[in-house]
C-alpha cells in the first residue's frame, strides 16, 4: 500500500511540473537530493558504528540483559499473552532496549523477529493479536534516551549544539509511549465491551 501512495505522489508531482513547465526544478531537485543523501549517509555511518560498537560492548559487559530484566516486569504486564521464558519476550526486551538508546537500525530487526514469534503465538492467523498491536504502538512510539541517528544529522550539518534535542526528545517520547499505551488499552478494552 505504501509503495502505491509513493508511486501516485511521484507520479503526480512530475506531472504537475510538466504542465507547469517546472521540470527542469525537479530534474535539479532530483540530483541535489540525491547528493545530500549520500553527504548524510556517509556522515551517519561514522556515528552510528561508534554507537552500534557501544551497543556490542553494553551488551557483552552484560548491561544489556541487566537492562531487559529491569524492563522485563513492566514489559510483562504490557504483554500478558506472552508466556514467561517464550522467545517473543526476549525480542521484545532486545527491541525496546535499542530503541531506548535511539538506535531504530538495530531494533527493526528484534522488532520483525519479535513480530514473527507473536505470529506464532497467534496461530499464524492474518489478524494481529492484542500483543502485536501493542509492540507496533511501542515500538512507533518508543521512548528514546538518546536520538543517536537525529544527534548525527545535527553532527552532519554542522550543529552547534548536536546534542541539546536530548532533553526535549526524552520528554517527546515518554509522552508518545504514554499516549500510545493508552489509547492501544483505550481500543483494546472497549473491543471487549462491544464483544460482549
Amino acid at each position: 500500500m505504501i509503495n502505491k501512495i509513493w508511486m501516485s505522489m511521484l507520479v503526480i508531482g512530475v506531472v504537475f511540473a510538466a504542465f507547469n513547465g517546472r521540470m527542469s526544478e525537479v530534474n535539479e531537485a532530483i540530483f541535489s537530493g540525491a547528493k545530500d543523501a549520500v553527504t548524510i549517509c556517509i556522515g551517519l555511518i561514522s556515528i552510528l558504528v561508534f554507537w552500534l560498537g557501544l551497543m556490542r560492548i553494553a551488551e557483552v559487559a552484560g548491561m544489556l540483559r541487566g537492562l531487559s530484566r529491569l524492563m522485563e516486569p513492566f514489559v510483562r504486564k504490557i504483554f500478558p499473552e506472552v508466556p514467561k521464558g517464550h522467545p517473543a519476550m526476549g525480542y521484545i526486551l532486545s527491541n525496546m532496549s535499542a530503541n531506548l538508546f535511539g538506535l531504530g537500525n538495530a531494533a527493526t530487526p528484534m522488532g520483525i523477529k519479535a513480530m514473527q514469534q507473536l505470529k506464532e503465538l497467534n496461530g499464524n492467523k492474518d489478524s494481529a493479536s492484542r500483543s502485536m498491536i501493542t509492540l507496533l504502538a511501542i515500538n512507533t512510539a518508543s521512548i528514546t534516551l538518546i536520538p543517536t541517528t537525529v544527534i548525527s544529522i545535527r553532527m552532519s550539518y554542522d550543529s552547534v549544539a548536536p546534542t541539546e534535542i536530548v532533553g526535549t526528545t526524552l520528554m517527546a517520547t515518554i509522552c508518545s509511549t504514554l499516549g500510545a499505551i493508552l489509547i492501544d488499552r483505550f481500543f483494546y478494552y472497549r473491543r471487549l465491551r462491544k464483544g460482549r
